[in-house]
């Protein structure tokens, strides 16, 4: 799962497209606020940023090249804010 900001969107569709993952879930619009700097990403007028998210399963061999090409986004633009979480699935229908 990675949540980022919408000001990302492009360079996550852009990630997705570089490695072949072509089965995922989008939510466009999600609130949030970064753990320990983040500003709060609201929708309102005092916090108008707004964050996304999306869920892919893929193989766990390919996990670490996901999370390299996201932190390599982080690393460009630290301001915007963007997270992976990594969790294994059991079963999936």
């Amino acid at each position: 799962m990675i949540t980022f900001s919408q000001a990302h969107t492009e360079r996550v569709e852009y990630i997705f497209t570089r490695l072949g993952i072509k089965g995922f879930t989008f939510w466009e619009s999600v609130q949030g606020e970064g753990t320990h700097t983040g500003e709060p990403h609201r929708g309102t007028h005092t916090w108008p940023e707004m964050n996304s998210t999306i869920l892919t399963v893929i193989e766990d061999e390919r996990v670490e090249e996901i999370l390299t090409a996201v932190r390599k986004l982080d690393n460009r633009n630290k301001e915007a804010g963007i997270r992976a979480f990594v969790w294994k699935i059991d079963q999936m229908v």
